[in-house]
């Protein structure tokens, strides 16, 4: 992904604004925290916890980035299953991602009508790349 997530607040950050705001933190010596919530960057520990309670609350954006997660560790099957409950609730980019999946095979079979169909949200819902 070209853009960290924040595992406190589940907002996406781009990778040009990250790497700005940890300059500017190493520069005035600051203590790394998110730029949305202000919560102190946890340690990776820390971070798996607190993506698991996210995920256990059914945030889809916790539970796409977990499908991703998997995606690119090659459990396409695992992916699909996290990517199915990310878009069942609403996620665009989980719909996005699903449609790459129909499209290569990758855990399912290939299928167009579902590669379009799930392209097509992706797109009614904005999605940059859909």
């Amino acid at each position: 992904s070209k853009s960290p997530m924040m595992t406190c607040c589940s907002k996406v950050i781009c990778k040009g604004c990250d790497h700005s705001i940890n300059l500017r933190e190493a520069e005035e010596s600051l203590r790394p925290s998110c730029p949305f919530c202000r919560t102190p960057i946890p340690s990776n520990d820390k971070a798996d916890e607190m993506m698991m309670k996210r995920m256990e609350a059914n945030d889809p954006v916790a539970i796409r980035h977990e499908g991703y997660f998997r995606y690119k560790r090659g459990d396409y099957r695992s992916a699909y299953r996290y990517l199915m409950k990310s878009a069942g609730l609403g996620e665009m980019d989980a719909h996005y991602r699903l449609s790459v999946l129909y499209h290569k095979g990758h855990g399912v079979e290939k299928d167009i009508g579902m590669e379009m169909y799930h392209l097509e949200e992706a797109a009614i819902g904005g999605h940059p790349y859909a």
